[in-house]
């Protein structure tokens, strides 16, 4: 006979727990049950760190996942989840992550565990998305939602999109995956970081974050600051970029061969954004897709003025973009499309230019973030865990 309640949490990627899901591992060991985690430590993201899972308590199972739907390594990894769940009972499983969502749900519905929750933190298919995502990933997240007892979203889009065409038990809209916004925020000195950085200490600093990927477009600005230079530099600025990833070669030769290097700076993969987003000025975010972004609910938690693409999840901090081009928002300006460089780059002089304007975007998004704070989410989770639970 089992003496405490197990509760199985499913990621692709290992660093995606401690990273933005250990408040629900704190609610769900309050609420009795023992913490296990299914993914793969071998490939971990996010800081490439798993030493984040150090101390916790949660009991680690490896499981050999792949980022890719078509791998036929993915046979596998269905039977390493289903003999976990054969093995140890669980009481409860909540997945995560595209391919950790799919094959948990299908595992556990073979061996019978439930319940199961998805939190969906951000659909494949989206406005906007290629049909070919369409046509691959919403059939499967529409049979699957039929092995799906509780279905969580993180932005309006995918939630409207699920009330009408998804067949999970239970429905629930979440503000992200929460923002600590009364966390003791250390103050930085901000000359001694931007000398430490290399830094002019008059310039103005334009701030973009997240991996080096294509989903990121980082690209595109790296193209508006060639055009920003030409046009219409009023005030001198320099733009960092921090993350790593697979685009980072192409990104520094594209920023050579446009002669804007010397106004870029790639600062890699950092621990220390919390003090970086102090000596930013303004923050630049031109996803092509996303959930609901931490990073850009961080930056207007810092009170960064904010200049982004109209998509899925920046749409439900910023707004919708009613114009042809750009909309100026109450906290930035949103770009209606992704790779508008002329715009991005209009939108960066709009902004600094006019510091009374950019003090006031700073203290519009400072007050925006706090429906989505830790708070908010948490009493939403407890909510939702007793309702399914009970």
């Amino acid at each position: 006979m089992k003496s405490q309640k197990k509760a199985l949490l499913v990621t692709t990627v290992s660093g995606f727990v401690p990273q933005f899901e250990m408040s629900n591992v704190y609610i769900l060991r309050n609420m009795g049950y023992e913490i296990h985690y299914a993914t793969n430590y071998n490939t971990p993201s996010y800081g490439n760190d798993n030493r984040r899972l150090k101390g916790t308590g949660i009991i680690q199972h490896q499981i050999d996942f792949v980022r890719s739907p078509f791998k036929i390594q993915n046979i596998k990894v269905y039977f390493q989840l289903k003999q976990l769940m054969i093995d140890e009972h669980f009481d409860l499983v909540h997945c995560h992550t595209p391919m950790g969502s799919v094959i948990a749900r299908i595992a556990a519905h073979a061996t019978k565990t439930y319940p199961v929750i998805y939190t969906a933190h951000g659909f494949h298919f989206f406005k906007g998305a290629p049909y070919i995502n369409w046509f691959l990933y919403y059939p499967v997240e529409k049979l699957l939602s039929y092995f799906t007892d509780q279905l969580i979203c993180i932005n309006q889009e995918d939630y409207e999109r699920s009330k009408k065409h998804f067949h999970a038990k239970h429905l629930n809209y979440i503000p992200g995956v929460g923002l600590d916004i009364n966390k003791e925020q250390k103050a930085v000195d901000i000359n001694r970081k931007k000398q430490e950085l290399g830094l002019h200490s008059d310039k103005f600093i334009l701030l973009s974050s997240g991996e080096l990927i294509k989903r990121k477009n980082h690209e595109t600005i790296i193209r508006a600051i060639r055009d920003y230079k030409d046009n219409y530099a009023s005030v001198p600025f320099h733009y960092i970029i921090c993350g790593q990833g697979v685009l980072e070669g192409y990104l520094k030769d594209l920023a050579d061969s446009l002669k804007v290097s010397n106004y870029i700076s790639f600062l890699g993969y950092r621990n220390d954004m919390m003090e970086i987003l102090q000596i930013a000025d303004l923050f630049i975010f031109p996803s092509y897709q996303e959930g609901l972004p931490m990073a850009l609910l961080e930056a207007m938690a810092y009170g960064l003025p904010v200049i982004c693409s109209d998509i899925r999840g920046s749409r439900d901090l910023m707004g919708k973009c009613e114009k042809d081009t750009m909309n100026v928002c109450d906290g930035g300006i949103l770009i209606k499309h992704a790779d508008d460089v002329k715009s991005f780059s209009k939108a960066i002089y709009l902004i600094l230019q006019n510091k009374e304007l950019l003090n006031e975007m700073s203290s519009k998004n400072k007050i925006k973030v706090k429906n989505f704070s830790q708070i908010n989410v948490n009493e939403a989770m407890i909510n939702i865990y007793n309702n399914l639970l009970s």
